[in-house]
C-alpha cells in the first residue's frame, strides 16, 4: 500500500490563496467548455463530461503524487469512450459509461498500488505520436457535420468528412458561420490578456449572436439533450456489461495513463522533485472511480489545463481543488444555461483543440530518427484513423513490444579488454574464433534478456578446435538474468569443455549467482570459476584473469611434459 506511505499534508498556507484561486477559476474557464465538448464527442449527454469533472478532479487534486498534473477530460479519452459505447446495444447508455468509467478507474489504482508505474514505459514514443495525431484528426473530421450541418450519408468519419467537404455547396449557412465565428474568436482571444477564457469566450459569444439573430437552423445543446438541474446523483452500474467492456476499459486506462506520465515528467512538483507515477496510477483511478458512480467520462492527466494552471500562477494543488469546487458551483447556479449553448461553437472548439494536438515537431522527430520509429508510428496511425481504438491501442502496444525487444538484441555487444603493460585496459572486437592457449575477458554490455541473449551467442567467439583456452564473461551491472541467458551459459561452457577449454564468471551479482545455482548451471560452470561483483571496481576481474592464466599454464604445461619424456627417451 505504498500509496498511503506519504498521507497528505492539509495544512494551508494562505500566502498561497490568492495565487491558487485565480489559478482554479483560470482552469475552470478552460475545463468546462472542454467538458461539455468531450461527452458530447463521447456521444452522451454534456453533463456526463462536467459530472466528472465535478467530482473526479477534486479527488484527483487530493490524491494524486503530481501537485499541479490537472485530471480532466481529454480528447482522445473521450473518442475512445464513443467507441467502447458504440459497440453497446439495447442497455442504457449512461449504466454502460458508469460501468466503463468505473472499471478504468479499478484498473488504474490497481497498477497505482501494485507500484506498476513503469509499465507505460512500453509504450514507444513513436505509438504515441502515431496515436496521437490519429485522435486528432478523427476529432477535426468527427466534428465537420455539426461545424457545417451537412449530414454525409457515410457512417466512417474519414469518409464522411472527406465527403462533407466536397458537397460544401450544401452546408448551412448559418451553422457555419457560427463555427467560423468561434474558430477566429478562440485565434484572437488567445493572442489578448484574455487568453485563458477566450474559449469560453468564444463559445458564449456565439451562442449569444445564435439567440440574437434567431439563427432557427443552428442546433443548441439542448435540442439533442436534456440537461439535469443539480448535482448528479449516484448511478448504478450494469455489471453484466464487464466482459464486453473490459477490452476497452484496459485500453482507456492505458490513454489515461500515458498521458498523464507525458504531464508529471515535464511538470514537476513545487520542491523540485517529479512525481512518483504509481501514486498517480492509483490517484488518476480513485477520480475515474468517483467519475463512475455519478455517471462520468473517464479522465485523465492533461496538459492544456495543467499549463493553464501554472501560467495563472498555481502554488499549490489546491488550485485544482478549488476548480473542481468552482465548477461545481456554475453547474448548479447556471446549468440551465448549458441548454443554450451552439452546438457549432462546441465543434469549433473541439477542431480548433484536435488541430492544436497536431504535434508537427514531434512527427518530424520520430520521422528523422530512423526508418522503424517511422515505420510503427505510420501504422499506429492508419490503425488509430481505421479500427476501434481499443483495437489501435493493442497494436501500438504490440508494435512498441517488438520493437523494445528489437533494440535490445540489436543494441548488445561484447567488448574484448586486454591488460596493458601501462596498467590501463584496451578494449577492442572480440575475436571471431578462440584461439588454443588464450584467455578473452569479454564485456557484455546491453541486455541479457530474450532476443539479446541468443543475439549474444553468436557473438562470443566459436571454440572451433581451440584448446586449453579460457573465456571470460564480465556480467558486472546484471543483477540477474533470464532463463534465455542461463541456456546460453550452458550451451558455450559445455562447446568449450568439449574441445578442453572453459567458461568462467566475473562481476558476478549476489541475485545472479542465486539464478545460477538454482538452475544447477554450477555442473556447466564450476562454482570456482564464478567470481563475485566487489565494491572494488575491477577487483573481481582481475581475480579471474589470474586464475585463468594459471589454469592455461598448467594445461600448456600438462601437454609440454609427454613431449619432453619422448625426447629424453630418444636420447
Amino acid at each position: 500500500m505504498a500509496v498511503l506511505r506519504n498521507p497528505l499534508r492539509l495544512k494551508y498556507d494562505r500566502q498561497n490563496l490568492a495565487s491558487d484561486l485565480t489559478a482554479g477559476v483560470a482552469s475552470a474557464f478552460v475545463t468546462i467548455p472542454d467538458g461539455l465538448a468531450s461527452a458530447i464527442l463521447a456521444g452522451v449527454n454534456p453533463m456526463q463530461g462536467l459530472y466528472a469533472l465535478m467530482v473526479g478532479t477534486p479527488i484527483a487534486a487530493f490524491t494524486l503524487s503530481s501537485q499541479f498534473m490537472y485530471v480532466g477530460n481529454t480528447g482522445a479519452m473521450a473518442v475512445a469512450t464513443g467507441d467502447a459505447l458504440a459497440d453497446v446495444s439495447g442497455v442504457d447508455v449512461l449504466q454502460a459509461l458508469a460501468i466503463l468509467t468505473l472499471m478504468v478507474g479499478v484498473i488504474q489504482f490497481l497498477l497505482g498500488i501494485l507500484r506498476l508505474g513503469g509499465i507505460t514505459k512500453f509504450v514507444s514514443n513513436a505509438v504515441m505520436v502515431g496515436f496521437m495525431t490519429g485522435i486528432a484528426l478523427l476529432i477535426i473530421l468527427g466534428q465537420l457535420k455539426t461545424f457545417t450541418g451537412y449530414t454525409s450519408p457515410y457512417n466512417n468519419d474519414v469518409l464522411a468528412g472527406l465527403d462533407t467537404l466536397l458537397h460544401f455547396n450544401q452546408w448551412d449557412l448559418g451553422t457555419f458561420f457560427v463555427g467560423a465565428l468561434t474558430i477566429a474568436l478562440i485565434v484572437g482571444l488567445g493572442k489578448t490578456r484574455l487568453k485563458d477564457f477566450n474559449m469560453i469566450l468564444a463559445i458564449l459569444a456565439a451562442s449569444v449572436v445564435t439567440a440574437v439573430f434567431s439563427l432557427s437552423s443552428v442546433e443548441t445543446i439542448g435540442d439533442i439533450a436534456d440537461i439535469p438541474r443539480g448535482f448528479p446523483s449516484l448511478t448504478l452500474p450494469d455489471f453484466s456489461l464487464i466482459p464486453l467492456l473490459l477490452p476497452s476499459a484496459l485500453a482507456l486506462a492505458l490513454i489515461g495513463l500515458v498521458q498523464a506520465v507525458g504531464v508529471s515528467k515535464t511538470v514537476p512538483n513545487s520542491d523540485g522533485n517529479f512525481p512518483d507515477a504509481s501514486r498517480d496510477f492509483a490517484g488518476q483511478g480513485l477520480a475515474n472511480i468517483g467519475s463512475g458512480l455519478v455517471g462520468g467520462l473517464p479522465i485523465g492527466g492533461t496538459m492544456s489545463e495543467t499549463s493553464v494552471s501554472m501560467s495563472a500562477g498555481a502554488k499549490t494543488r489546491f488550485a485544482n481543488i478549488f476548480s473542481g469546487i468552482l465548477i461545481i458551483t456554475v453547474v448548479l447556479l447556471f446549468g440551465n444555461l448549458v441548454e443554450r449553448i451552439a452546438m457549432p461553437a462546441v465543434a469549433a472548439l473541439l477542431m480548433v483543440a484536435g488541430y492544436e494536438a497536431i504535434k508537427i515537431s514531434e512527427i518530424e522527430d520520430v520521422r528523422d530518427i530512423g526508418i522503424g520509429p517511422r515505420a510503427i508510428m505510420l501504422v499506429t496511425f492508419m490503425a488509430t484513423m481505421i479500427w476501434p481504438l481499443q483495437y489501435a491501442v493493442l497494436v501500438g502496444v504490440i508494435l512498441s513490444v517488438l520493437q523494445y525487444l528489437g533494440q535490445s538484441a540489436a543494441d548488445v555487444r561484447l567488448g574484448a579488454l586486454v591488460p596493458q603493460p601501462d596498467g590501463y585496459v584496451l578494449e577492442t572486437d572480440p575475436p571471431e574464433v578462440l584461439e588454443s592457449y588464450s584467455v578473452i575477458l569479454l564485456r557484455v554490455y546491453g541486455s541479457v534478456f530474450y532476443a539479446a541473449a541468443s543475439r549474444l551467442e553468436e557473438l562470443l567467439p566459436a571454440p572451433q578446435q581451440a584448446v586449453g583456452a579460457v573465456v571470460i564473461l564480465n556480467l558486472r551491472g546484471a543483477d540477474r538474468v533470464g532463463s534465455t541467458f542461463i541456456k546460453v551459459l550452458e550451451r558455450y561452457a559445455l562447446k568449450l569443455r568439449v574441445h578442453g577449454s572453459k567458461l568462467m564468471l566475473t562481476g558476478v551479482h549476489k541475485r545472479v549467482l542465486e539464478q545460477i545455482e538454482k538452475t544447477e548451471t554450477t555442473e556447466s560452470i564450476a562454482r570456482d570459476d564464478i567470481f563475485l561483483a566487489d565494491e572494488r571496481l575491477m577487483f573481481a576481474t582481475w581475480q579471474a584473469w589470474s586464475a585463468a592464466q594459471a589454469w592455461v599454464a598448467a594445461q600448456r604445461g600438462a601437454v609440454a611434459k609427454p613431449e619432453e619424456a619422448d625426447v629424453n627417451v630418444q636420447q
